[in-house]
Formats: structure tokens, sequence, C-alpha cells
């Protein structure tokens, strides 16, 4: 009986401390993707149109997690030769992806423009569709 004891004891203590650690957070370590395509319109000085193209070796920033006071990127990306990029082996959660593109009416010449997402299930895959960067030349 003491034997039967014990081992029901140990049992629930195992089961409460591994299923303690199953808590997953943001981040790596999923089955969920998150991808999109960059588009890049060049403009002279005259503020004219002068090329567009989808951008290869482009970065693309992602911050895991939706707390404001996070705001150093977790990984980055480089897009492929069609502007492409991808985030795989995410977690269920809140993600910030983000680019950087020129700025004439800011002080440093460049803004990041930020992006919310959120991955419910485990192995989604959320499409960003295109997302639109400007450069001045």
């Amino acid at each position: 009986m003491k034997t039967k004891s014990l081992f029901f004891l140990f049992s629930v203590s195992a089961l409460l401390f591994l299923g303690s650690g199953c808590t997953k957070i943001e981040g790596p370590g999923g089955a969920a993707t998150i991808k999109g395509k960059i588009h890049v319109t060049e403009y002279d000085g005259a503020n004219n149109a002068i090329n567009n193209y989808f951008a290869p070796k482009f970065d693309v920033y992602i911050i895991y997690g939706n707390d404001p006071a996070d705001t150093y990127f977790d990984d980055d990306v480089e897009t492929s030769y069609d502007g492409s990029f991808e985030f795989e082996f995410l977690e269920p959660g809140n993600y910030r992806v983000f680019v950087y593109e020129d700025c004439n009416t800011c002080f440093s010449g460049k803004k990041e423009t930020i992006y919310p997402i959120t991955i419910t299930d485990k192995k989604e895959v959320v499409d960003m569709g295109t997302i639109e960067v400007f450069e001045n030349f």
C-alpha cells in the first residue's frame, strides 16, 4: 500500500512539474510561419517615381511579443532574389514585423514601418502579402 501511495505521489508531482514547463511563448520552436514580399519604389529628388521592383537582399526584422518596451529586434532575415521572406518555426503568439524605409521628414532619414501579427494556430502560415517600401535617390 505504501509503495502505491509513493508511486501515486511521484506520478502527480512529475505531471505537475512537466506540465508547468510546457507553456510556450512567442518565438522559435514551433511550426508556424510568417511570410511576405518586399516591393520597393524609388523616387528622385522631385518626388517622381523612377523605378520599382521586388527587392532582393532587403532586411526584414521581427520582435517576439507585443510589449512596446521591447524595441530591439529578436531576429532578421534577408529577402530572396524575388523579394520574398519567411520567418519559420514560430510558436503561436504576437509578433511585430518591421522594415526600414527612407523618410524625408525624419531626423535620421529612415523610419521603421511596423506590422503587428498574431499567430493563433501552431501550424499557421501568415501571408503578409506585399509590403511597399519607398526609397529616395
